[in-house]
């Protein structure tokens, strides 16, 4: 556990550990909050170098669940590393959180699921050839199971809080590229053929380090964009966060009413 952590928040003991993307940051302001700790202070968290991602760990309560939010993750394409979340996602295991809820900024790869629309994570495809688990221990805990690695009672009720809170919201698969750069149209076609319904740079690996920590997890995907090719114009990481603060009061109020409802 987290010395830093322990610290700042004597006691204090998170259920879910809560991810916040691109551009949706704000979340943490409605955290009822007890501490607020900068990643720098944090030696097992990433330090964040993408517009976006403040680099805060947020201690405090959405309703009656005790949550850890962080402001912002590191991305595999920063340095080069695949396990750039395993330290904090460790220490929040070890903080006692049970569940890791992700959010991100995606591509979308469907007509049907526009800028602006949200969809729950049921699985991913690893495009990247990596794994944030290479070189962990000779063990055969690194054999992680990833069979229903998105918690199918969590979706499902992520999917509720979504039609309770009235925000559009789809399920279905997000394939992981590495960035920084955007996917091409060819790559984008081949993701389709292979069943993609979302793109983005992030959360397999979060998810695979999670699984491997004992945890439970749940995701949900804002669309920023259609995918390279599907529809005219250019991408660019601006329109990410433009389309992602814009949208940021409809993922509030969802992510919110499935903390409050979290049994």
């Amino acid at each position: 556990m987290n010395d830093a952590i322990t610290r700042a928040a004597p006691g204090f003991r998170p259920k879910v550990a809560v991810v916040l993307g691109s551009g949706l940051g704000e979340f943490a302001d409605e955290v009822k909050k007890v501490a607020t700790i900068s990643y720098s202070e944090l030696p097992d968290f990433p330090q964040t170098t993408v517009g976006g991602h403040a680099g805060k760990l947020v201690l405090g309560h959405v309703g009656p669940t005790p949550v850890a939010v962080l402001q912002g993750r590191a991305h595999y394409y920063e340095r080069g590393r695949a396990d750039e979340m395993k330290g904090a996602i460790d220490a929040l295991a070890g903080l006692g959180c049970e569940t890791l809820l992700q959010t991100n900024a995606a591509g979308s790869l469907r007509l049907d699921m526009p800028p602006g629309s949200a969809m729950v994570i049921t699985d991913h495809i690893n495009f990247t050839g990596v794994n944030p688990l290479f070189g962990v221990g000779s063990g055969n805990n690194r054999f992680v199971d990833m069979v229903d690695a998105y918690d199918p009672a969590l979706v499902k009720n992520l999917l509720m809080a979504a039609k309770q809170a009235n925000v559009l919201c789809h399920d279905g698969i997000y394939m992981w590229f590495s960035g920084p750069s955007f996917e091409t149209p060819a790559e984008i076609r081949a993701a389709r053929i292979l069943g993609a319904d979302a793109v983005g740079m992030s959360t397999a690996p979060e998810t695979i380090l999670a699984r491997h920590a004992g945890m439970k997890v749940v995701a949900v995907s804002l669309m920023t964009n259609y995918a390279a090719g599907l529809v005219p114009g250019t991408l660019a990481h601006d329109q990410t966060i433009a389309i992602a603060s814009s949208a940021s009061g409809d993922m509030r109020r969802l992510l919110r009413l499935f903390l409050e409802q979290y049994a």
